[in-house]
């Protein structure tokens, strides 16, 4: 699932930092009432893995998915106060967890993933976290790249398409392609990674490969919509279609009405 409200349970996934945006997750404004019953899920998630953590703190798998929720949890957050107050006890466990377990590569994913949230509460230390944000990613895709429908590698394309370049921070275009297209090879049907795939190219002025892009967006979002279904997967859809949407308007086109096997 993708991270709410911008890229993989995901996720998007956006990152704010004092010198980019990373595209895991802002939450907008105003709330509606569709916001504060996805907020409320995530709370409640968060309470239930809170308390599974604290039962067994020496499980990996409670800590990931404590880390997990957190991360969903922050993702609503009020303020920067609040959003710390979350991540910095997931980062805590995840590290402490790593001690222990490695090799999980869930455990360097949430842990990335949280640093991102904090991140977002940082000025200029905020391109200290990127920096380990991508050690810990890069360590999740050597262990299992296609966890989390290929989630290392979407949201290393990410970090690198946002982050600054060189010698301020580690961004990089040519990286953030190979990630984002090696994303769409690993997990196809998976919307979120072709959709942020397609954000890229619109922001790196690649109408070419955008239009293709979109093309196939349109054509694999119906077979998607069959696929992940239900109130778990209803934030992301409400995510991926305002960036669908977004992406449409940028591209100056109106909603294709026939597949492209269609128009053939």
């Amino acid at each position: 699932m993708l991270f709410y409200f911008d890229m993989s349970k995901v996720f998007r996934g956006v990152f704010i930092a004092a010198f980019f945006i990373l595209s895991l997750g802002a939450v907008a404004a105003p709330v509606s009432s569709q916001f504060q019953r996805f907020r409320a899920s995530a709370e409640k998630n968060y309470r239930a893995a809170l308390s599974q953590q604290h039962a067994e703190p020496n499980n990996p798998e409670a800590v990931w998915k404590f880390a997990h929720a957190t991360f969903d949890r922050a993702e609503f957050s009020a303020d920067s106060k609040e959003r710390a107050a979350l991540a910095e006890p997931a980062i805590d466990a995840c590290e402490r967890a790593l001690n222990q377990h490695e090799n999980s590569a869930e455990l360097h994913y949430y842990l990335a993933m949280n640093l991102g949230e904090l991140a977002q509460t940082k000025g200029i230390g905020a391109l200290k976290l990127v920096r380990r944000m991508e050690t810990e990613f890069l360590r999740a895709q050597e262990l299992n790249s296609l966890f989390d429908y290929a989630g290392p590698d979407r949201n290393l394309g990410v970090l690198y398409l946002e982050a600054p370049g060189w010698p301020t921070s580690i961004g990089n275009h040519s990286k953030a392609r190979q990630h984002l297209m090696r994303a769409v090879q690993i997990a196809p049907d998976y919307p979120d990674n072709h959709i942020t795939l397609l954000e890229a190219y619109i922001k790196l002025d690649d109408e070419t490969a955008a239009q293709h892009e979109a093309e196939t967006v349109f054509s694999m979002l119906p077979k998607a919509r069959e696929r992940f279904t239900g109130e778990e997967w209803a934030p992301s859809w409400a995510d991926w279609d305002s960036r669908w949407r977004k992406c449409q308007a940028k591209l100056g086109e109106k909603p294709p009405t026939q597949s492209p096997h269609q128009r053939k």
